[in-house]
């Protein structure tokens, strides 16, 4: 390989520019470090000039051909020291006469001219459409071996090299879905029949639905198909749900798929929830947890015995806390076990169980078992019915630390909520510390963030909430409210897709049962309005306030914080819908 590495001039007749790379400046910077010409455009790369160096090649190793002259033929690189990558370069440039000269690319630049290799969702769909009306192809046929390509195989570590994923248009079309969802930091990925011809693919991104592309029925149906077998489901069994799940590679790190199939009236919806450990940032203070509700609950954590639950709805961050709760306690002199359904992220030193009810294994059996292996703290996944409930208390009171969730609207609710189920007020005193209530709402774009007048309706409301809060907490969150109120919002930008939001950060309430509280839980019979009169008497900070208050350090905005708790949606006037 004749590695030429003089200035050139790269835009030619071939090259459009798509759009304007960032932060132009850093990577000149690191290209005259490096003595090596950079990318200043992305251009439109031919269809043969891609196929000098191969798809899995180029993704392995963050390469691209983007123009060719003859036998000479220009590469965009992220890593020009990375010698795999140069080496693989070498072999190509021995086995087929070429020269290359090497261009410094951004890791985004390289993900928009990689893109181009599939043609996009438009290209894959016209490929499925193709290779659907040939005679010989069939809904839901599939070569085994491709599929063995893409699933990533846990106990050895590799993904099969029998055949190519990539080689089926129904996969492709797949794979583009999957790959842009990843991308965009989707959470959950929605396929379903939308009208009699056609099937809709929806994100869910920072907890909104978004649509994506639409697709002709015949390949919405193939699709599904495909997603049926990499998920060892039952292709021909569309008149009951199904669950279950897959596990491919993207950009070297595992990426697990939790996938539920549905009938409905005009097909089956599947919905693929996407666990991307090497997104997840399990840590409570990244989460957003701040004042009185954090010290509470780290403060419980720590004790030798008892029940900690945190409440709210699906997809509120619930389990992400428990495992944040895990991280502290996650130490040698301790024994932790969890029972989950499923396991959705692996913690290191954690021995983490999954249920399986088909054959009797459920969180009731259990949490039994568990007790006989010694634990210091246990993890039920969630409290579903009064056996559970009971074995839980039973444990905390045997002396074992138990953290589990509770699908309640408050903190205040999930007490008799847990005596519905069957569980005596005494016992329930005896053994509870802490109970949470949590929500996720969307954080405010920082690249566009600005301040927004606050209109009198909500002033006032907002100091109805933040009023009778004792100073010192509220120096907790960082504010000094003396200098009066302030607000933001996302004006819309690149970076947050024009939604002026970007992420999700929690807002949360805990409510600590002390001497007191055990009295009122036992005298009362857990009488949710006596509780919610000492709760207030106890100074508790209500997940409302916390997120006005969050509101007011610039994190998210008000419309949030309306559209996940209780609240009118029209506090200052009337509220825009979600975008998207």
């Amino acid at each position: 390989m004749t590695q030429k590495i003089e200035d050139k001039k790269v835009a030619g007749n071939a090259t459009t520019p798509k759009i304007a790379p960032v932060d132009l400046s850093s990577l000149a910077k690191k290209a005259k470090e490096l003595d090596i010409p950079y990318l200043k455009d992305i251009p439109t790369i031919t269809e043969d000039v891609l196929k000098i160096i191969s798809h899995d090649v180029s993704i392995e190793h963050h390469i691209v051909a983007f123009e060719k002259n003859g036998k000479n033929v220009k590469v965009a690189i992220v890593d020009p020291q990375n010698i795999n990558a140069l080496n693989i370069l070498r072999f190509i440039s021995e086995k087929r006469n070429f020269e290359f000269d090497l261009y410094l690319v951004s890791e985004e630049m390289f993900k928009e001219m990689s893109d181009q290799y599939s043609g996009g969702a438009e290209k894959a769909i016209e490929d499925a459409m193709e290779a659907l009306q040939d005679e010989n192809t069939t809904v839901g046929k599939v070569d085994e071996s491709s599929i063995e390509d893409e699933v990533y195989n846990e106990e050895t570590d590799v993904k099969s090299q029998s055949g190519s994923i990539q080689s089926a248009p129904v996969t492709k079309l797949l794979s583009v879905v999957i790959r842009h969802a990843i991308e965009g930091k989707a959470s959950d990925i929605h396929i379903e029949p939308f009208g009699a011809k056609e099937y809709r693919v929806r994100f869910r991104v920072d907890g909104v639905l978004y649509a994506s592309l639409s697709i002709p029925k015949e390949v919405g149906r193939a699709v599904v198909s495909r997603i049926k077998i990499l998920s060892s489901l039952k292709i021909d069994e569309k008149r009951k749900p199904q669950d279950g799940r897959f596990k491919i590679k993207e950009d070297g790190r595992a990426v697990d798929f939790r996938v539920s199939t549905l009938p409905v009236i005009d097909g089956e919806k599947v919905v693929m929830r996407i666990l991307d450990t090497g997104n997840k940032v399990i840590d409570l203070d990244a989460m957003g947890l701040m004042g009185k509700g954090k010290d509470i609950l780290v403060r419980n954590i720590r004790e030798p015995f008892g029940v900690i639950l945190m409440t709210g709805p699906t997809g509120s961050g619930k389990s992400t806390t428990l495992y944040a709760c895990l991280d502290i306690l996650n130490k040698e002199e301790r024994n932790i076990i969890t029972l989950e359904d499923p396991v959705e992220y692996s913690i290191s030193g954690i021995n983490q169980s999954q249920i399986n009810p088909d054959i009797g294994y459920t969180f009731a059996s259990g949490l039994r078992s568990i007790l006989r292996q010694d634990p210091n703290v246990i993890m039920v996944g969630e409290i579903r019915d009064s056996e559970t409930a009971e074995l839980t208390i039973h444990a905390a009171l045997t002396g074992h630390l138990v953290i589990s969730t509770l699908h309640t609207n408050s903190s205040i609710g999930a007490v008799p909520r847990l005596i519905d189920m069957g569980i005596e007020s005494f016992l329930l005193a005896s053994s509870l510390r802490v109970v949470g209530a949590q929500r996720l709402v969307r954080r405010i774009c920082t690249d566009c963030k600005t301040e927004t007048k606050i209109m009198p309706a909500v002033s006032e409301f907002i100091r109805s909430q933040v009023e009778n809060l004792p100073e010192e907490e509220i120096k907790k969150y960082g504010l000094d409210l003396k200098d009066g109120f302030h607000m933001y919002k996302g004006s819309g930008c690149e970076t947050c897709a024009n939604s002026g939001y970007k992420g999700r950060v929690a807002i949360f309430e805990a409510l600590e049962v002390d001497k007191e509280m055990k009295e009122i839980i036992s005298e009362n019979n857990g009488s949710e309005a006596e509780i919610g009169k000492y709760a207030e008497k106890q100074g508790m900070i209500t997940i409302k306030q916390d997120g006005v208050l969050k509101v007011l350090l610039g994190l998210t905005t008000l419309e949030e914080v309306e559209r996940v708790t209780e609240g009118s949606k029209s506090v200052g006037g009337e509220m825009e819908d979600d975008k998207g």
